[in-house]
């Protein structure tokens, strides 16, 4: 019986044969192992090894599921690994490294890593448009940064002075812009980091992620003033209300609250180059968040289910994630 609860999946997952039987599945779907080195797809299992032997004479004749997945040359055990997962799926406000070293235990700086991969895994990366049927798209966005209530008076003089000597659309020091896409009818949010909040920069995001003839609504920023060639576009002005009917923010608002207290409650702090990590995982999680009436309803295992889905096809080095890397080796 597949895990319900976090208890569940502790058990089960203890036993490797099952980690290993549940990715395999996610690995090949139509359950006919296929090696990775020459495309052969009459692999002979080793049960002791847990690892497949292709019948070929080449270099690496044994893989094993990992192989194309974020859990390659890992050298953490599948039980710990997908124990993790299911704790990042399923807990509401996220879960920082050292909680998953605690739990696990592994080192705070294998957890922290662990981390970054897992969220690769809940990266979407649909190509689909939004708004499809007509349907409503609120668009808006916002700033993720420390707060000036909270520095020290030298650092927040230095950036007022950076402020006042910034270009129009510019970003705030201290700040990084993430715009966000809320398609109402899919319950589906999309949200992405900016380098700046200039019309052409918001506005080729909109054209790019929604279809044209969708219901879009924004607030009065000036960024959006010419989408209503494209888009029955409907504006809502903050000084003077925050709803007219249908026309309002108001979901991208509640993301922005949710993404905002897990970013300081859970992570205190967040590099501006890992935000859109931690955006996927916040996405991810809220794209698959339970409902109240039955039919929408993703459950736990569900949700653990789709993020291992994910695994397939993606790598991650530490280089990578540290930036040791140059943009040639990327």
């Amino acid at each position: 019986m597949k895990p319900q609860t976090l208890q569940d999946a502790i058990k089960y997952f203890a036993d490797p044969q099952n980690c290993m039987n549940w990715l395999a599945a996610k690995r090949w779907p139509d359950g006919i192992p296929v090696c990775p080195r020459c495309g052969r797809a009459d692999a002979a299992y080793l049960p002791k090894l847990q690892k497949w032997q292709c019948k070929s004479a080449h270099q690496s004749r044994q893989f094993s599921a990992r192989v194309g997945t974020i859990f390659e040359d890992s050298p953490i055990a599948l039980e710990k690994w997908l124990v993790a997962l299911w704790m990042v799926c399923n807990c509401k406000n996220g879960i920082s490294s050292y909680e998953i070293h605690r739990t696990i235990g592994v080192t705070q700086k294998t957890a922290w890593f662990m981390l970054h991969r897992i969220r690769l895994a809940m990266q979407s990366g649909s190509l689909m448009k939004m708004g499809g049927n007509g349907s409503e798209v609120e668009v808006d966005e916002t700033l993720i940064g420390g707060k000036a209530i909270n520095m020290h008076k030298g650092r927040k003089l230095l950036m007022q002075q950076i402020r006042s000597e910034r270009e129009r659309g510019d970003v705030a020091p201290g700040k990084t812009a993430v715009q966000g896409l809320l398609d109402r009818g899919q319950r589906t949010i999309r949200a992405l980091v900016v380098p700046n909040v200039k019309r052409s920069t918001l506005q080729d995001a909109v054209l790019t992620g929604v279809q044209g003839g969708a219901r879009l609504y924004t607030d009065e920023a000036v960024a959006y003033d010419k989408l209503a060639e494209h888009y029955i576009h409907e504006t809502v002005n903050h000084s003077e209300e925050y709803v007219r009917g249908r026309v309002h923010t108001n979901g991208l608002e509640n993301f922005w609250s949710l993404l905002k207290r897990h970013l300081r409650g859970t992570y205190v702090a967040v590099e501006p180059f890992h935000l859109f990590r931690y955006l996927d995982e916040q996405v991810f999680r809220y794209n698959n968040r339970g409902g109240k009436k039955k039919i929408n309803r993703v459950t736990d295992e569900q949700r653990f289910d789709r993020a291992l889905s994910g695994v397939v096809g993606k790598r991650l080095t530490f280089a990578e994630v540290t930036g040791k890397l140059s943009p040639t080796q990327v």
